[in-house]
């Protein structure tokens, strides 16, 4: 499959190569595996949200990208280079919630060090992120708040001018104004530059109208992956009265992934299988609705659409 992706020049361009792709991925620490049989490819220019619950696998698999970590199985690969290749970090930029950042080095400084250890360093789109946010260039690092210290270290990420963002929760401890603000100075240098952004957060509303692609990651594995609308559509919502709660649940050649009653009435999230009855008036469930019911289920058949599916050009390790 060849994606298109817009170059900062303003032309198309073609990358035959997925921006990162998993194939078998695994790791395993000595009390087991925090990551197995990950599999999944997201094409170039994407906003990809990675979901999942505390101890799923998220970070393990970022870091994994990022080449922080090396694989117990599997391979990944970014732009079609392994991931801890020099290509592959010199067109990554990864940003973890710690934002490990020196607290005795001034604004300036880390700036500095960003523009000599990066080859594709563009100073004015650092410069632009920290002065949005009045944050002081002679001021240390120690010193700043914490949505001051997550600018700088925005500034730092996004002035490589990254082809590939892995982000885990770098924002989870900001308010939500500084929230949007930084969110919205996110999408608005991946637009520009036609970036790849993996985004993991626990906020479902963040998430929602962002992002384009889904990956979500349960007990180690991936349990959905692909285009956002894509996993919608093959959903549906239908809700009845507690007293057809057992049939909402069974469906005759329906895939239920989840049955709820609240309120007097149930409501079931259906994988489709076939026409469902016209009494059930099913509804496209909303990111919100998809994301929380397969969170809350652990037997759920995993669903990569085929957007998502890996190739299997590259070998995977036993």
């Amino acid at each position: 499959m060849t994606d298109l992706r817009e170059s900062p020049s303003g032309h198309t361009t073609e990358s035959a190569a997925p921006a990162l792709e998993a194939v078998g991925l695994g790791r395993r620490y000595k009390r087991g595996w925090a990551l197995r049989d990950c599999s999944f490819r997201l094409p170039a220019g994407r906003i990809c949200a990675l979901v999942g619950p505390n101890g799923a696998g998220k970070t393990t698999l970022l870091s994994l990208a990022a080449g922080l970590l090396e694989p117990s199985t599997g391979t990944v690969r970014l732009g079609g280079h392994p991931a801890r290749s020099a290509e592959a970090r010199r067109h990554t930029a990864f940003l973890s919630q710690e934002k490990a950042l020196y607290p005795r080095f001034r604004v300036s400084e880390i700036l500095r060090m960003g523009r000599e250890l990066n080859p594709t360093w563009h100073q004015e789109t650092a410069e632009r992120i920290i002065s949005a946010g009045n944050v002081p260039m002679d001021a240390r690092v120690g010193t700043l708040s914490g949505g001051q210290r997550t600018r700088v270290a925005f500034a730092l990420a996004l002035g490589k001018r990254p082809r590939l963002l892995l982000l885990d929760e770098p924002m989870a401890d900001l308010d939500p104004l500084v929230r949007r603000q930084m969110m919205d100075t996110l999408m608005a240098e991946a637009v520009q530059h036609g970036s790849t952004v993996v985004m993991s957060s626990h906020l479902v509303s963040e998430l929602e109208g962002v992002c384009d692609f889904l990956v979500l990651i349960g007990s180690g594995t991936v349990r959905l992956a692909g285009d956002v609308d894509e996993l919608i559509r093959a959903h549906r919502m239908v809700s009845g009265p507690d007293t057809e709660a057992e049939r909402l649940a069974n469906l005759p050649g329906q895939v239920t992934v989840e049955s709820r009653s609240a309120g007097g009435r149930t409501t079931a999230l259906i994988r489709p299988r076939g026409p469902l009855p016209a009494e059930t008036e099913p509804t496209l469930p909303s990111l919100e609705e998809l994301l929380l019911a397969h969170l809350r289920t652990d037997d759920a058949a995993p669903l990569i659409t085929s957007t998502a599916r890996p190739g299997s050009r590259h070998e995977v390790t036993a």
